[in-house]
């Protein structure tokens, strides 16, 4: 108990810097002028206004803002199963053992020993003048060693480890909050790119009813063979532009089947329209005082400064006295039944100091070393934290944006299609000719296809916006993502 109460009294006096973390930015907004009260809104599906609710939090089942039960299975599916959670799972499990591992060394190492030794002395080594042996020796003993933690090394290596599993706590948090952003993203694009080629299908079927038209015009010579051939090419150009659009969106659903933890051959999942999401309304805008508490990867550096900061102290603590408190007992004899018989008791105590003295500038490169790691870390979190804002002023920006952008893409919208249907019109009176008819129906395709896309980009960027934020995961607030287990149990054995 000696050795333990000392290492209690001196466990205060820990040398190296004590962590701080460094003060958040002081701004009161992200973005460089005042973000309005909301979006401008547009006559358009998915056109709603969207209004930005400052200083409100962000809620850790952001996704099922858009209202898509398929969605909500997705995002939970992914969650459940995928590989890279199981990775950062276990990474977190051996970080919090090492930690645990570390905390060892505040206790006294007590060790049971036992053995039989068959040895013979010399003359020169029994110091009797003749030989003796051979002989067996047999032993049991238990030894305890302590080294006092007089300038907090020990204290400071726990801390660094203890820290590190912080950080592997926060790249968990980081993992859940990045698969479900990538879930949702890709699920909207997977929407988005169904919605172009279906538009595009449309815009096929109109210009082959054109081109039976123009044949049979040009059967009859009422067109002229160059405007059949332009309508013919058109359609061909317009069929082009579906293969390329297939093939996205089976790549995006092949790496949807990724983030789900299954092969694409095992994808089961529902197709999802745009017309089956609901764009948010309310947007929650934490305060940008609070973002260095709910940013995962801003907690992970937080937490890597506090291991460098804390691997000082251990640096720092090698290069000083240490005493080492040593103890043992136990019992010889010649005879394995003689143990702990009368006579057979042996026992020893042991005090050693130790201070370095000369190590060719191993200990002071090594405490320079950590000090040059302390002054990266303290760089890599100011980075983090200017690289969470920028996320967030870009989605924040991104949405005022995207609102005009759909306000302008609609507007063209529905101007293509009043056009075309003006155009065939005066086709049919003769007022106009194919070249100018085949130009309204590729006006509307782009048209169109910018419309989906910018529906696409507003809820995207809004997914984006939850996810700059932080996504709702704080730490040990993790009531919705499955419990951490390990893939397999064994009885465990205290060392």
């Amino acid at each position: 108990m000696l050795p333990l109460l000392i290492g209690v009294l001196l466990a205060g006096c820990a040398v190296g810097p004590n962590y701080s973390r460094p003060d958040a930015p002081k701004v009161d907004r992200y973005t460089t002028q005042a973000l309005p009260a909301s979006t401008v809104s547009a006559d358009a599906i998915d056109g709603d206004a969207q209004r930005f609710l400052s200083g409100s939090d962000v809620p850790q089942r952001w996704w099922t803002a858009f209202g898509n039960a398929e969605l909500d299975r997705r995002v939970h599916t992914a969650l459940a199963h995928s590989p890279t959670i199981a990775s950062a799972q276990a990474a977190l499990r051996q970080a919090q053992e090492n930690a645990r591992a570390a905390g060892g060394a505040l206790f006294p190492a007590v060790d049971a020993s036992a053995g039989a030794t068959r040895q013979k002395l010399s003359a020169a080594q029994s110091g009797t003048g003749r030989a003796i042996g051979p002989y067996t020796l047999y032993n049991a003993s238990i030894s305890v060693g302590y080294t006092l933690d007089l300038f907090g090394g020990v204290q400071r290596g726990i801390e660094a480890q203890e820290a590190l599993s912080d950080v592997q706590q926060a790249q968990l948090d980081s993992t859940y909050l990045t698969l479900a952003g990538n879930v949702v993203t890709a699920s909207l694009l997977e929407a988005s790119l169904r919605e172009q080629v279906r538009a595009t299908e449309q815009i096929v079927k109109m210009q082959r009813d054109s081109l039976d038209i123009a044949d049979k015009q040009l059967k009859i010579g009422a067109t002229s063979l160059s405007d059949t051939l332009a309508v013919r090419a058109q359609l061909a150009a317009t069929e082009a532009t579906l293969p390329p659009l297939r093939a996205q969106l089976a790549a995006t659903r092949n790496r949807l089947a990724t983030y789900l933890g299954v092969t694409p051959a095992q994808l089961d999942a529902a197709p999802l329209t745009l017309d089956a999401m609901r764009l948010p309304r309310d947007i929650p805008v934490s305060l940008p005082s609070q973002l260095v508490d709910q940013r995962p990867d801003i907690r992970a550096a937080s937490a890597q400064l506090h291991a460098a900061s804390a691997q000082v102290g251990v640096a720092t603590a090698a290069m000083l006295p240490q005493i080492t408190l040593s103890g043992s007992a136990g019992s010889q004899a010649l005879n394995a039944g003689d143990l702990f018989s009368a006579g057979t008791r042996a026992w020893s105590l042991g005090l050693n100091l130790t201070q370095p003295l000369f190590h060719g500038g191993e200990l002071l490169h090594k405490k320079r070393a950590a000090q040059a790691a302390l002054d990266k870390a303290r760089a890599d979190w100011q980075q983090t934290v200017l690289v969470a804002f920028q996320n967030v002023a870009d989605a924040l920006q991104a949405l005022q944006y995207d609102a005009q952008t759909l306000a302008a893409q609609a507007t063209a919208e529905e101007a293509a299609s009043q056009r075309l249907s003006l155009t065939r019109q005066q086709y049919r009176l003769g007022a106009t000719g194919y070249l100018d008819l085949l130009d309204a129906e590729r006006s509307l395709q782009q048209a169109r296809i910018n419309l989906i896309q910018a529906r696409a980009a507003r809820l995207s960027d809004t997914a984006a916006l939850y996810t700059a934020l932080g996504g709702g995961w704080r730490g040990d607030d993790r009531t919705t993502t499955p419990a951490a287990t390990a893939s397999s149990a064994a009885p465990a054995v205290a060392n």
